[in-house]
């Protein structure tokens, strides 16, 4: 468990786990947060927890806590092409009342640190609403950037809108063969 002090009060970062199913499911029910993820309204808990019960190394599921209420959500999942296992998949979310107060941070901060120095990856991808600056502006300061624009990717609010794809490189993460053995 880590666990940083801030300003008023106490924020702990833990690995998902069956307690937090109640609390992650009320996170994505809230409309704010919804209509920001690709996540339907008014799913059960029996969803979210076959969901992010998955016991699997190539999958890390992170929730936020203040006073044990979940706060935020981030997942990491490494790709599990051969091919593609050098790249993982990122999504969050972060409760309303929590945002621009370094939650989301913190979770970037944690997944990317298990990604690079544990997982190895090499490449870290995940979409975004192209309207939602604030978490486009988190990611670029973890180093993500834009590779492209998906139009009418989602429907939100009864329209379909577009997302950005964006993807952080670690260049470092994948040693380079050149077919020949060391002298």
């Amino acid at each position: 468990m880590n666990t940083v002090p801030t300003p008023s009060h106490e924020i702990t970062l833990e690995r998902f786990a069956e307690n937090h199913v109640p609390g992650v499911t009320a996170l994505y029910n809230d409309p704010a947060v919804c209509r920001q993820v690709l996540q339907m309204p008014y799913q059960s808990a029996d969803a979210w927890r076959k969901r992010l019960t998955t016991d699997s190394e190539r999958h890390l599921q992170l929730v936020a806590l203040h006073q044990g209420q979940v706060i935020g959500n981030i997942g990491l999942e490494q790709l599990t092409r051969v091919r593609r296992a050098h790249a993982g998949v990122l999504g969050m979310g972060v409760a309303s009342a929590w945002q621009n107060q370094g939650i989301g941070s913190r979770l970037m901060a944690a997944a990317l640190d298990i990604a690079d120095n544990w997982m190895n990856l090499g490449r870290v991808e995940l979409t975004v609403y192209a309207d939602n600056e604030a978490a486009q502006a988190l990611y670029r300061k973890f180093g993500f950037e834009i590779e492209g624009r998906l139009r009418d990717y989602a429907v939100r609010d009864g329209t379909l809108v577009d997302t950005l794809y964006m993807a952080r490189l670690r260049r470092s993460a994948v040693p380079q063969s050149k077919n020949s053995i060391p002298s």
